[in-house]
């Protein structure tokens, strides 16, 4: 695996963030944006070993924004 994805989705009620991985079954949470990205790091090497883990990880930021009318 080259490149691994993970779904990054801001909690807007309680705050903090989620991360969850496309494609592996890592799942991390954090309170900030930094703690979230050693997290998500942590979380890549305990899941892989040296010769399969991924040279790319990238954190898709997922908003979603009501209207009302």
């Amino acid at each position: 695996m080259r490149e691994l994805i993970f779904e990054v989705v801001e909690d807007e009620a309680d705050g903090g963030f989620t991360a969850r991985a496309l494609g592996a079954g890592i799942f991390t949470e954090a309170e900030t944006l930094d703690e979230l990205r050693a997290n998500v790091r942590e979380a890549v090497a305990c899941h892989f070993d040296d010769a399969e883990r991924p040279g790319v990880v990238r954190l898709h930021f997922v908003r979603d924004e009501v209207l009302t009318i």
